[in-house]
Formats: C-alpha cells, sequence, structure tokens
C-alpha cells in the first residue's frame, strides 16, 4: 500500500480583480494534485470585514474604520512540498498587508478507498 500523500487545502479572500493573476500564480508555483489535471481551484463571492488599526497600511478602507467589501472566496490543495512556496505567491501577489489564509490539513479521498496496491 503507498504511503498518503500530505495534502493541504488553502482558502482566502481577494478582491475580485486579482483573482485571475492570483490564480495563474499559485499554479505556477505548485505541482498538481489531481492527475492530468492543473489550476484546480473553487472559488465564490463573499462579503470581508476588517478594522484596520493604527499603524497599518491598508489595500481598502482607513484607519479606525470598519471596511465592508466584496471579495472571491479561492479554495484550492496543495501537496505539502509546495506549501511554502505556494504561500511566498499568496504573499507576493496579494494586495492586503495581511492576507487571511487558512492552511487546513486534508485527507485525500482516494486515500480512504481501497486501491489496486492492496
Amino acid at each position: 500500500m503507498t504511503q498518503p500523500a500530505e495534502i493541504y487545502k488553502i482558502g482566502v479572500n481577494v478582491p475580485g480583480g486579482f483573482l485571475e493573476r492570483l490564480m495563474d500564480a499559485i499554479n505556477d508555483s505548485m505541482s498538481p494534485v489531481y492527475p492530468k489535471y492543473d489550476r484546480t481551484f473553487s472559488y465564490w463571492p463573499v462579503k470581508g470585514t476588517w478594522r484596520p488599526l493604527e499603524g497599518a497600511d491598508p489595500y481598502d478602507g482607513k484607519i479606525g474604520e470598519i471596511s465592508v467589501a466584496d471579495e472571491i472566496r479561492l479554495e484550492f490543495a496543495v501537496r505539502a512540498e509546495d506549501l511554502r512556496s505556494v504561500i511566498a505567491v499568496i504573499a507576493e501577489v496579494h494586495p492586503y498587508e495581511e492576507p487571511a489564509i487558512d492552511v487546513i490539513p486534508m485527507i485525500p479521498w482516494k486515500d480512504l478507498i481501497p486501491s489496486d496496491d492492496t
């Protein structure tokens, strides 16, 4: 039986105008998780809210004021060996000073079913 791949789910909200550029940059920084497919992302519209505090340099909003904006929630799977490079690319391309990046361990569904290797 083969050892399960260490896979993570990444989630991040991004302004819509940065979505395609971010997906392209992420895709270029990682190997495919799903055989014979790349640029595999899910995304949908969300509302984001934040209040920049003193010393912040916000992309959008003003210090001390609550902001609400339309954003896109982007999610995708990444292999452990690509995790650091993908996070670095998100930090580089994302316009926010502090993008909230969720990193969640995953169990690949194929690891839960019997294979011909067993």
